[in-house]
């Protein structure tokens, strides 16, 4: 049974994969989520990740579609227990920012999309240099003490402002960010490794990295003169055209051959190899792309193979 690792300082235990949902609603629809979701759950995952944003982005939808997919999954299979929600505030089209009253109303729009009563991990989605950190502190200061959320996390924030919120949270008594989520992978390591990381690491966060396969790229379907049929095609295909790109597909390649394994699986691995790094985050549209994802969380590389695929991505 693979062990699951608690997140910072929180008392949150998860599985060494974090099963993304930005694709429930949109290029999945209900029934392929529940079969996702219960193909997860079956192989001991228990760490779901949305968005109250996710999918505003696709025509028709108005954002709250992974949410409510989540919740009508939790609802019929009774297992809210067992599973572990994280969502985000701020980005959804009604309720921009993280002004607190904003954040209040967003958490009560996601517990009801969601049919629970509170938030496993509750992410600030966006910075909002407009509201002082102190303030939208303070109000999910309040949604935790209230029960509504458990623990609080941080995304797409500057060094900077991650520092300030975590000496606000230390100075005033605050709730205080356990992990930070951040854009990391073998094709694109310049927005996490350095001042980030660092911050990250003084501050005990656990990091759980998004893109971990560069929108696919990094599964290794992407080559010269293949055709993708997938809404991510073109930010996946950008990476082939850089010379980085193509060294992390050969290393992977060779890292995947000596391990007997996939490369989307070497990919997530090396992830969670990284200081600070506690669990890559994916998302799959069919069962069939999980097993891939799943033995990320039991495959160890050789030194070798870390040393390989860290000098072909510098």
């Amino acid at each position: 049974m693979t062990s699951l690792r608690v997140l910072g300082s929180s008392d949150l235990e998860v599985f060494p994969l974090a099963l993304g949902g930005n694709v429930f609603g949109w290029t999945a629809d209900r029934a392929e989520s529940f079969a996702v979701l219960d193909a997860y759950t079956a192989a001991g995952g228990n760490f779901v990740d949305t968005a109250d944003a996710y999918s505003a982005w696709a025509p028709g939808n108005e954002g709250g579609e992974s949410e409510t997919v989540i919740g009508d999954w939790l609802s019929a299979r009774g297992n809210r227990a067992d599973v572990l929600i994280a969502t985000k505030v701020g980005a959804h089209p009604h309720y921009k920012g993280l002004a607190p009253a904003n954040v209040k109303a967003a958490a009560e729009a996601s517990l009801r999309r969601l049919k629970t009563d509170y938030i496993d991990l509750y992410y600030t989605h966006y910075d909002d240099p407009s509201v002082p950190v102190e303030e939208f502190l303070g109000a999910l200061d309040e949604l935790v003490r209230s029960g509504k959320v458990r623990a609080i996390a941080a995304s797409n924030i500057s060094p900077e402002r991650l520092q300030e919120a975590l000496d606000a949270s230390d100075r005033e008594g605050l709730v205080r960010y356990v992990a930070l989520q951040a854009r990391y992978s073998l094709v694109s390591r310049d927005t996490y490794e350095g001042p980030l990381q660092e911050v990250a690491s003084r501050g005990g966060l656990a990091t759980i990295p998004y893109y971990g396969l560069a929108s696919g790229f990094l599964t290794g379907k992407y080559r010269p003169g293949a055709q993708v049929d997938s809404p991510r095609a073109g930010s996946a295909g950008a990476y082939l055209s850089s010379e980085r790109g193509q060294r992390v597909l050969a290393a992977l390649d060779e890292v995947a051959r000596d391990q007997n394994a996939e490369i989307a699986t070497v990919a997530l691995a090396w992830l969670a190899s990284r200081p600070t790094i506690a669990v890559p985050l994916a998302s799959a549209r069919t069962p069939a792309q999980l097993p891939a994802l799943l033995a990320a969380a039991t495959l160890t590389l050789t030194d070798k193979n870390l040393k390989k695929l860290t000098q072909a991505s510098q």
